[in-house]
């Protein structure tokens, strides 16, 4: 499965999206809906979207930006392809996948979430992404936001 359009859209709403070069909160060069920038792409001053290049100082579209975030999510679709063992519905789908973006493919392939979920436990996925809702071992607001989105996503 891939994510869908509404799922990119529903991502774009958590991540935000700058359509301009900036360090994130970590310092690390970024653009567009979390693309982090590769030493490739540093050293070249510029980023290609599309066979486009985007010299850094200059602003990429909406468009471009989410050109970006379904490349860069290709590794959390994969994950969640690989590790789901049952079957999922798009919405399911699009909501483990920002998870998995979000959190990593190990904290996916790794939690008690993917074990209940592959034993056939549909039901309890939205309490068990609620779970996830940490940043430097504090509660954060935007998490707790997020997890319940992907919850009623799950659900929808």
């Amino acid at each position: 499965m891939k994510m869908s359009l509404n799922g990119l859209k529903l991502l774009k709403e958590f991540e935000g999206c700058v359509l301009h070069v900036y360090k994130d909160v970590a310092g690390y060069s970024t653009i567009g809906v979390g693309h982090l920038l590769t030493e490739e792409e540093k050293h070249a001053g510029a980023v290609t979207i599309g066979g486009v290049k985007i010299l850094n100082g200059h602003e990429i579209t909406t468009e471009q930006a989410l050109t970006l975030l379904a490349q860069d999510i290709v590794p959390a679709e994969n994950a969640v392809n690989k590790y789901v063992k049952v079957s999922l519905n798009q919405n399911q789908f699009d909501a483990l996948v920002s998870f998995t973006f979000n959190c990593g493919a190990g904290a996916l392939q790794h939690s008690s979430l993917l074990t209940e979920l592959n034993g056939g436990d549909y039901k309890d996925i939205p309490a068990k992404l609620s779970e996830w809702n940490k940043a430097g071992g504090k509660v954060c607001e935007a998490l707790v936001e997020r997890r319940a989105k992907e919850g009623e996503l799950w659900q929808a």
